[in-house]
């Protein structure tokens, strides 16, 4: 089958498409043949090293939709034909406040699903909400399960609260605008383009401003009255600007530190004074993955697209990724 394979870090640019062996599902497992496949940031950081226990080869991602067309031994054959969605981890364990020791994500070192076809186990699949088309559906997986996880989970939206989501155009960024938007809370964003802030206004968010500004923290702060939930990916300055637009018992919630740590440290006696949460988060629970698609199915709700790529395209997939030039989820066409 093909694949979009890694043999060598240095960039996207590695990135080659190769004939690889069709697998074949074990006990438990079905395979999946794979429709459409979604690029986030991990990808683009395992081709330039910058991931933990990097293994190569590898087979990237971690979100994708298709048709199961094949089960393990003695596997149950109703599931041939059916339309889903891949869970995009494996082995989250029992504990729900992190995953285990076993857990990884999909996409290295298992492989990923940028490929024809991939074997999951069987309870690692969700029937495809009927109202998404394949691009719709293998947007969700990975972005929209952190993002309901950080937001829903940690965070506990409730309609009326005021959401700030900084550096809005990635795909979690975008699930939480809308995981935000159908709770009922006011969502509030940042972004260094003036472009992104206007799509985001025709998304429906009730206002934005662009971080370049230094001051950009007092103008959230006077546009909202006051941010009860952050949503963060950046950390490094932004943490102590961010949480300069808190109310009291606010919440700052972040799934990455692309930024680093922030360069004076943290403005300790703020934090308690307010009363704020600061939490980190990564992925999430199946039981999380259902209960989004169940959110999603519910509220016809709609991923943000941004551009569909085919497979053999895949190079210039993760360089637009790579630049940061997307609204929303990257999409590969694979079958």
């Amino acid at each position: 089958m093909k694949a979009l394979v890694l043999n060598e870090l240095g960039g996207p640019q590695n990135l080659h498409i190769e004939d690889i062996p069709l697998p074949e599902p074990a006990n438990g497992e079905v395979r999946v043949q794979i429709r459409c496949a979604a690029l986030n940031r991990r990808d683009v950081w395992i081709t330039v090293g910058q991931y933990p226990k990097v293994q190569l080869p590898s087979v990237g991602g971690s979100d994708g939709a298709g048709v199961i067309d094949a089960v393990g031994p003695g596997g149950d054959r109703s599931f041939i034909g059916q339309e889903v969605v891949i869970y995009p981890a494996r082995n989250w364990g029992n504990d729900p406040r992190c995953g285990g020791a076993e857990f990884r994500v999909l996409g290295m070192p298992d492989q990923g699903t940028f490929a024809e076809a991939i074997c999951v186990p069987s309870d690692n699949v969700a029937p495809k909400p009927q109202h998404l088309s394949w691009e719709q559906a293998a947007a969700l997986p990975l972005a929209g399960l952190t993002s309901w996880r950080a937001l829903v989970t940690h965070g506990e939206v409730r309609a009326g609260q005021k959401v700030l989501v900084t550096g809005i155009g990635g795909g979690v960024a975008t699930f939480a605008l809308l995981w935000a938007k159908y709770h009922g809370a006011e969502v509030y964003v940042t972004s260094g383009s003036d472009e992104k802030l206007d799509a985001a206004l025709k998304l429906g968010i009730a206002g934005g401003v662009n971080y370049k500004d230094p001051d950009w923290s007092r103008a959230m702060r006077q546009m909202s009255g006051g941010i009860d939930i952050v949503i963060d990916s950046a950390g490094g300055d932004v943490v102590n600007a961010a949480m300069n637009t808190l109310n009291v018992g606010g919440r700052f919630i972040f799934f990455g530190a692309t930024l680093g740590n922030p360069s004076a440290g943290l403005e300790m006696a703020k934090m308690f004074f307010k009363q704020a949460r600061i939490q980190g988060t990564t992925m999430g629970m199946p039981s999380e993955f259902n209960a989004m698609l169940d959110f999603v199915v519910k509220n016809k709700i709609e991923p943000i697209l941004d551009q569909t790529f085919t497979l053999d395209d895949g190079v210039a997939a993760h360089r637009r990724m790579w630049a940061s030039e997307q609204m929303g989820k990257i999409i590969l066409s694979v079958s």
